[in-house]
């Protein structure tokens, strides 16, 4: 599972490259290391066009999950989207793309206990296939309960890279600007398909995740 990733590019360069019409992020500094529940830009499609807006990494765990549990501290990564708990959240009003310039997964060669980066080999912006919902749960106890724009992103079976670390899964990365589009705004029966891994070759194995991207 994908429960490390970065997103260093400038603000501006977000804007630009995914086109989007609405900045609500106010003054946001690259982030080096984004773990579960952390905040993170992810960029959705508002009435004004798509819009660059905060939101909080773990969408609802399934309740029969939460059985004895005092908090929910969300679901990551979605593989499943024939779950009756995921479904609810598969059409474009509920989609999601996650901006990124490199992810972590355990390495399994070394019991998962360290991290392996991965970047694309070519330097162009990318996005994590994601959903995301507007939910009240309780997160954390000392916080007590609160409204969240959740997010998660949808996994595939891993590329021939990540397969070498991390054999199970990898996350659904879009690079291509239609296929955004297509996710954003077209019906299920037509991005169904986007749940792909990237082709092999596309990702390389990077120092960390810090890299700070120029505006490009």
């Amino acid at each position: 599972m994908c429960n490390l990733y970065s997103q260093t590019r400038a603000q501006e360069a977000m804007r630009r490259l995914f086109d989007v019409a609405v900045d609500r992020l106010g003054n946001l500094p690259p982030q080096a290391g984004i773990y579960p529940d952390y905040h993170a830009p992810i960029i959705r499609q508002g009435e004004e066009g798509r819009e660059l807006v905060m939101g909080r990494w773990g969408m609802p765990t399934p309740p029969q999950f939460l059985e004895g549990k005092r908090t929910d501290r969300g679901v990551t990564n979605i593989r499943n989207t024939k779950s009756p708990h995921w479904r609810r959240w598969l059409g474009p009003e509920h989609r999601c793309l996650v901006p990124f310039t490199a992810f972590a997964e355990p390495d399994t060669r070394r019991g998962g206990r360290h991290n392996v980066w991965f970047s694309l080999t070519e330097d162009h912006p990318a996005a994590f296939a994601g959903l995301w919902t507007r939910w009240t749960s309780v997160r954390k106890l000392k916080e007590g309960e609160t409204t969240d724009d959740l997010y998660g992103f949808l996994t595939c079976a891993p590329n021939a890279e990540v397969a070498e670390v991390h054999p199970k899964a990898m996350p659904v990365v879009l690079t291509d600007p239609e296929d955004w589009k297509t996710w954003l705004t077209a019906p299920w029966s037509a991005t169904a398909a986007l749940q792909r891994p990237l082709p092999d070759g596309a990702l390389e194995i990077v120092p960390d995740g810090g890299r700070e991207e120029d505006a490009m």
